[in-house]
């Protein structure tokens, strides 16, 4: 295909497609003339998953070079390939260090709960300094035994890590399976905080008592006016 079909087919732009080429994101097309090029049904996945990373995992054009990298090098374990991909989609702290010794004291707890939970997590892991971040974060407010529930958000953790990676599983080419993280982690965490919610107007009623409005019926209940 010309690079007007390709651009077509993904909805990327050909100045676009021509900037990933010259940043070495996306092969260039087989040369038919010294000025016309075709492309091939792997350059229309390679450009889903820049898109995707790009546009869903919020990665920099940097970033994206990295994981693609990864996703070129056929040596590389597909464990470490898709934690290439998620690390890099982990909140970074943005703010400055806290000054009262709570970011150090999460940094312990943290690590704590990864050696209770025998997680095979390396050390720096950006995901466990952004626990201690939001824990640090909840101190500062005056809900430091928010830690208390720390073990029940693990389990409930634990249980969606599970279902996200019988889902990769089923994506076996290596582009698809860091597509999958990618979208899954952005997206599913924010299926994750729609489903929170709704659980906790849920455990809210039942403890507190409420009007036990529901879905459904010739209304939307509270929640929904």
């Amino acid at each position: 295909m010309r690079i007007g079909e390709l651009s077509r087919r993904t909805g990327v732009s050909v100045p676009t497609i021509k900037f990933y080429v010259r940043e070495g994101l996306l092969p260039a097309g087989r040369l038919t003339s010294p000025n016309q090029a075709t492309y091939e049904e792997t350059h229309v996945r390679r450009l889903r998953l820049i898109r995707a990373l790009i546009d869903v995992g919020g990665l920099s054009v940097a970033a994206v070079r990295e994981v693609i990298a990864a996703v070129d090098d056929p040596g590389r374990p597909v464990h470490d390939l898709l934690g290439e991909a998620a690390v890099r989609m982990v909140p970074r702290y943005g703010g400055e260090p806290a000054e009262d010794g709570r970011l150090s004291e999460a940094r312990e707890r943290v690590t704590e709960l990864v050696r209770e939970r025998d997680w095979r997590v390396f050390p720096g892991n950006p995901a466990a300094e952004a626990l201690a971040v939001a824990l640090a974060a909840l101190g500062s407010v005056g809900h430091e035994r928010f830690g208390e529930v720390l073990g029940a958000y693990a389990d409930a953790a634990e249980q969606v890590a599970r279902a996200d990676l019988a889902y990769v599983a089923h994506h076996v080419a290596r582009e698809e399976l860091v597509e999958s993280v990618a979208v899954g982690t952005v997206l599913g965490d924010a299926l994750f905080a729609a489903l929170r919610r709704l659980a906790q107007i849920d455990a809210s009623d039942r403890v507190f008592g409420g009007k036990g409005e529901v879905f459904g019926g010739d209304g939307e209940g509270e929640e929904g006016k």
